[in-house]
């Protein structure tokens, strides 16, 4: 076949060269006809190429009959105006890949392609023509597109039609903007939960400020180091907005959610994790992410997170929790539903549906004892709030005191939580360090200078019995404030702390002003606001109810126990058969 093609280019070349028309006299008679002189051409053209002649005869012949198929075709089309174009067919057509198709060219590209497909048996929708080196346009005509009569068109054959890749591609799209969206989502919680944590040593009115805080059970705070504080608080709120993820359906979002929640969780120390039963429950929760996900890889993790949430569970609630690892699937599930007649019934009395579930599942379905649990639960729950309402109020005005005397709200929260809540020993904190005093809320750099003080105060203090330049030290130190100066010098023997009186010659000079200032205020404020925005997003799926991770309608799960039952009744079937 290369040997044929290559003589059949040389042979072409020398016609050219020689300027040889075979469908013409001496070559082609008046009948079309080969004529006697082709015989004689053949055996020059053999004897130039050292080729066999009847080989070298035959190949023209060929040449021949397609120049003089060319030129009836070419009289055709000037009497009728139908054109022929040489069709070249993909490579999986093994015999005639090259056919001829007459058309007129005025017709558009699409219904070239349409008879094309029907000429040579192809689905419409899955080619593609070429000609003239440019894909053949559908809604334009053959003319328009300079197609002319004898030219050649290629045809490409697509595994998708052009409609099919279009829709793949958008559906990729839609995907990739549904990951950068989930992305930004996920990002925005993470910045939501870090200022809810930081914000809970920080704030001063809780009831202005929103913040998490970490509680027991029964809903009362708990103390908790200050190097575990934020962590526990990061695990513990991203765990929270991963089921709620979960509850929406949404496990490509929560499982991210809660493999964070894992790592800050493992920042904790152990004891800590083996008193709460938090942890327990997040492994259960990443495995059912696993599983709705189909997540087959992340088996032999989900069977290292079982086994520690048994563990967790056990050292959480002792050993007598072993009797749920000896009841069947099937009968706990039976233990657990609830009649949805007694939830009704309980909500007839103003319990919400949640608290009526939960109340069922504590008093084994009985729905008189439910009612009474219910009600002490709120009781108790209603005392533990007003307890940690007055906690916080009495919090608030220690603060509110300790700013009266000069100090900076930040510097008295600190001093407060190193003094586990008690105003003296916050006061003598802050007596011992002064320095503390620098803890202000606003930006460092309006902190670090201020002019001399006034020589008013300055008296004050001498009056009081202090040097001068001491006195004129302290007010520049604490910025005028002659309480503050007073009690530091009381407390240092009329001193200074030498660590202070580098701060006051630090603090001697004239204050400056940015330029940059005002320009950074809208910045800040859009920062303020995304801050706010995020935030909020927390406080949304953040549940109310302290043991919302209790209730469960157990829809998805009796669907799932009832899939897997099924498994095992069709392996058994297929064991018994064999």
């Amino acid at each position: 076949m290369a040997q044929k093609k290559y003589l059949q280019s040389k042979l072409t070349q020398f016609l050219r060269e020689d300027k040889i028309q075979l469908w013409k006299p001496p070559y082609t008679d008046e009948n079309k006809e080969v004529g006697l002189a082709l015989k004689d051409l053949a055996k020059k053209y053999s004897d130039k190429l050292e080729c066999c002649e009847n080989e070298v005869e035959k190949v023209m012949e060929e040449i021949r009959c397609k120049a003089v198929e060319r030129g009836t075709g070419n009289e055709h089309y000037k009497t009728t105006g139908i054109a022929t174009i040489e069709v070249f067919l993909p490579p999986r057509v093994k015999k005639d890949r090259k056919s001829l198709l007459e058309t007129r060219l005025h017709i558009t590209g699409r219904e070239l392609r349409s008879k094309i497909a029907e000429t040579f048996g192809f689905q419409e929708n899955y080619i593609k023509i070429v000609i003239n080196k440019k894909q053949l346009q559908l809604g334009e005509t053959l003319k328009e597109q300079g197609v002319t009569h004898n030219v050649k068109a290629m045809v490409l054959e697509l595994k998708q039609s052009e409609e099919d890749v279009r829709k793949t591609f958008q559906v990729e799209e839609e995907k990739q903007n549904e990951a950068k969206l989930e992305e930004k989502r996920i990002q925005r919680t993470k910045r939501g939960l870090e200022i809810l944590a930081e914000r809970a040593e920080m704030v001063v009115d809780p009831e202005a400020t929103p913040y998490l805080d970490i509680a027991n059970q029964t809903g009362r705070s708990i103390r908790i180091p200050p190097s575990e504080r934020k962590a526990l608080m990061l695990a513990m709120g991203y765990h929270e907005k991963g089921r709620a993820f979960l509850k929406r359906k949404e496990y490509g979002i929560a499982l991210p959610c809660l493999l964070d929640a894992d790592k800050y969780f493992c920042e904790c120390c152990r004891e800590l994790l083996d008193t709460v039963d938090n942890y327990a429950v997040l492994q259960l929760d990443i495995v059912w992410c696993y599983f709705r996900l189909g997540q087959l890889e992340c088996l032999d993790d989900a069977e290292k997170k079982l086994k520690l949430a048994q563990e967790c569970f056990r050292k959480c609630y002792g050993e007598n929790h072993q009797r749920l690892l000896h009841i069947k699937a099937c009968q706990l599930l039976k233990e657990l539903y609830i009649d949805p007649s007694k939830v009704h019934s309980l909500m007839q009395l103003g319990f919400s549906a949640q608290e009526a579930r939960l109340g069922l599942r504590a008093c084994d379905g009985n729905v008189d004892h439910a009612a009474v649990h219910i009600t002490n639960r709120r009781e108790e729950l209603d005392q533990i709030k007003k307890e940690e309402r007055e906690k916080k109020r009495r919090r608030l005005e220690n603060i509110n005191h300790l700013k009266g005397m000069g100090y900076s709200p930040r510097a008295a929260r600190q001093a407060l939580h190193q003094a586990s809540g008690n105003l003296e020993e916050a006061l003598k904190i802050l007596l011992r360090n002064p320095q503390m005093w620098w803890l202000n809320d606003s930006a460092p750099e309006s902190n670090n200078r201020q002019q001399s003080p006034s020589q008013e105060k300055i008296d004050q203090l001498v009056y009081m019995g202090f040097d001068a330049v001491a006195a004129k030290a302290a007010l520049r130190v604490f910025r005028g404030n002659v309480q503050l100066a007073a009690q530091t010098l009381v407390h240092n023997g009329g001193r200074l702390p030498p660590d202070l009186q580098l701060s006051a010659e630090d603090s001697s000079s004239t204050p400056s002003t940015s330029p940059s200032d005002s320009a950074g205020t809208s910045s800040a404020s859009t920062d303020e606001d995304m801050e706010t925005e995020a935030v909020n997003e927390v406080l949304e799926d953040i549940p109310e109810h302290e043991e919302d991770y209790l209730d469960s309608t157990l829809e998805d799960e009796e669907i799932i126990i009832a899939e897997y039952l099924s498994y095992v009744e069709n392996i058994k079937s297929a064991a018994k058969k064999n």
